[in-house]
């Protein structure tokens, strides 16, 4: 199935208030599903076509696991990471680099400083200036390098869409979601965006979440688990929620995208339409407690100026 190209039929899903006043609205979709993808809850537009942004990666390290690329947890982690350019981060996108013959400067990946601030104002102060192995998604153009070296393909071209590596990623997420890819695109970082429904994603990620750990799936989920700490950061909410629920894998994007799944296969697909990420977080512990996570272990993607609207509204512990 191809998802449709449209304009999507986003519905509000946040309120921002001020006083007991709506202040703002935030609009979007949202898709959970069951263990044996069936709809739990649904509203907006989850089926027309979306840019993953780096939801997509988790996916896109499927892809090179099922291609033989064994870097272990951490390179899992790392590949599937949008990194705040922490040391940590930086270490670990080198081992990859370094376990398959590459350095900093066969990344394809544009340079840039740290994604958080802090570690970006550290940067900065010590006179430092971008780097490609800064950039926030160089743990996965490491991973891209060491599979093309892993499979004896060319590196030079290796975000070219018709690349072994590319296509074979394409497979994977059509496999993945069950959609065919609606429309190719670049992301920010150079490699080949493939557009897909947010509900295809929900499928993935659950699928992801739920397979044996010998797997390929398995493998980047397990790596996603034991160093959540490199998914994201030490102030990031992912890395904060993965922490605060066993077994779950999540994995925010840009432009307001959001998965996260649980070790049984019940999975989340989100998008806020104004693509920032202020209402993200509140939409994410919403549908996570109406899939039955506990409430307290969401709190700290709790902002007590919005609501979250409609079906999915679930009293926090503290408003009962």
């Amino acid at each position: 199935m191809t998802a449709a190209q449209r304009e999507p039929r986003h519905v509000p899903l946040v309120h921002l208030i001020r006083d007991g006043m709506i202040e703002g609205v935030h609009h979007g979709s949202v898709v959970i599903l069951a263990p044996d993808g069936s709809t739990l809850f649904a509203a907006g537009d989850p089926d027309v076509a979306t840019y993953p942004r780096s939801t997509a990666k988790p996916l896109q390290a499927t892809a090179m696991a099922r291609l033989g690329l064994r870097p272990g947890p951490a390179g899992f982690a790392i590949a599937a990471a949008s990194h705040s350019g922490e040391p940590r981060h930086l270490a670990a996108a080198a081992d990859v680099l370094a376990g398959h013959g590459c350095t900093e400067g066969d990344l394809r990946n544009p340079v840039d400083f740290p994604f958080d601030p802090v570690e970006r104002d550290g940067w900065v102060a010590a006179g430092r200036g971008p780097s490609r192995l800064a950039h926030n998604c160089s743990g996965k153009h490491a991973a891209m390098l060491a599979t093309c070296r892993e499979r004896g393909w060319d590196v030079e071209t290796c975000l070219d869409p018709a690349h072994p590596l590319q296509q074979a990623i394409r497979e994977t997420v059509e496999d993945l979601t069950g959609d065919a890819v609606a429309r190719v695109a670049v992301d920010g970082c150079g490699a080949p965006l493939f557009a897909v429904s947010l509900r295809g994603l929900a499928r993935a990620v659950s699928r992801i979440a739920s397979a044996p750990e010998e797997t390929p799936e398995g493998l980047v989920a397990q790596g996603i688990r034991q160093r959540p700490d490199l998914v994201a950061g030490t102030r990031r909410d992912v890395t904060r929620l993965m922490r605060a629920v066993p077994g779950l894998i999540a994995k925010d994007g840009f432009e307001a995208v959001q998965l996260a799944a649980l070790p049984d296969g019940t999975a989340v697909a989100l998008k806020i339409a104004d693509g920032g990420d202020r209402a993200r977080p509140a939409v994410l512990a919403a549908a996570l407690s109406h899939a039955g996570v506990d409430g307290e272990a969401l709190a700290s993607l709790r902002d007590p100026a919005l609501r979250v609207t409609g079906e999915l509204a679930t009293p926090w512990p503290a408003d009962e």
